[in-house]
């Protein structure tokens, strides 16, 4: 055994050594390589599922473990095993981990948050902990990925974006739709203007840039607009029940209603896919993307930063099938 990988060796031990005392961490020692799924409020997460199946039909032995965690120290003490191979970061940790992190991706930098650690090597051999976000490629790839090249040139490249909603998944439609899906003008519908304000101000900073995209907020705005041809749902399933979220329905709906269709990717599948917002674009003659497909591709950008797969080298229709299964299973109970 060469000196490097003994002193592996001897830090795996000693942080399984520590973590087996401590009840409240996750248990790895079962697996050849793990990574984690860090942040709170972690348990209806199909995070660790989606990278099982992944593992699973690759045949190896890894995992994804749940830390439902917000101390960041304890995080950057648990990735030093050696065996730790990197992360998937959500709420409320997606901002706060960015200072300790040695590297970013480009749209990390842009939309200000990171959902994904990978690990890069430097020239002394010192391992980097670098930061990406996939949501975009999520955003990407479930219209790439579901549309011909024919229909992406037909209703989506060159026409206006529209994006409902006002968070961190919007950061991440906004950059998707403005940097490779030839979006013009972005629409943002949401029923708070101050959020809408916080999205633009964030992405000024971040020098992304904020031409075209502006904020709609009435109806007789929304009419004189051109047409979109792309569209990201970025809200929860509920009903609107304030004025606010009225008027932001009826902004919607005005879109939808308009001459030339499009493509809507509706983010929210939990607890159910088959959202209020996906049946109205559909009966407005709308195609209707799942938000399972920006979950999975999302996924599975991940795991190729992680396994060095490409995605056609990843097993994507097992993957589907799997998360269609386990959806199905929890809408029966």
């Amino acid at each position: 055994m060469t000196e490097t990988s003994t002193i592996q060796t001897s830090t795996r031990l000693t942080l399984s050594h520590n973590m087996q005392a401590r009840s409240d961490l996750p248990q790895i020692s079962h697996l050849e390589k793990h990574g984690y799924l860090f942040g709170k409020k972690l348990t209806a997460s199909l995070s660790p599922f989606l990278h099982g199946v992944v593992y699973d039909k690759l045949a190896m032995n890894w995992g994804q473990v749940r830390y439902d965690s917000a101390d960041i120290q304890e995080f950057l003490h648990l990735v030093q095993d050696p065996s730790f191979y990197g992360a998937s970061v959500t709420m409320p940790n997606k901002v706060a981990i960015i200072p300790y992190l040695d590297q970013l991706t480009p749209e990390a930098t842009a939309i200000g948050a990171c959902n994904t650690i990978y690990l890069k090597t430097d020239e002394s051999g010192r391992r980097l902990l670098c930061g990406a976000n996939t949501d975009t490629i999520g955003v990407r790839d479930s219209f790439t990925q579901n549309l011909t090249e024919a229909q992406l040139q037909s209703t989506i490249y060159g026409r206006p974006g529209l994006i409902i909603g006002g968070g961190g998944a919007a950061r991440s439609a906004i950059y998707a739709l403005r940097t490779w899906l030839g979006t013009t003008d972005i629409y943002l519908v949401n029923r708070d203007a101050r959020e809408v304000q916080a999205v633009i101000d964030d992405l000024r900073l971040s020098g992304f840039g904020t031409e075209g995209i502006m904020h709609v907020s009435s109806v007789e705005q929304a009419e004189s607009l051109a047409e979109p041809g792309a569209a990201v749902g970025c809200v929860p399933d509920f009903p609107p029940k304030t004025e606010e979220e009225h008027v932001a329905r009826q902004i919607t709906e005005v879109f939808l209603a308009k001459t030339d269709k499009g493509t809507i990717l509706e983010m929210c599948y939990n607890p159910s896919p088959y959202t209020e917002l996906g049946a109205l674009a559909e009966r407005a003659g709308w195609k209707v993307i799942l938000g399972t497909e920006a979950l999975i591709y999302q996924g599975l950008e991940q795991d190729r930063y992680w396994t060095g797969y490409q995605l056609e080298q990843l097993p994507v229709q097992d993957v589907k099938k799997a998360i269609a299964a386990h959806l199905m299973s929890l809408s029966k109970i």
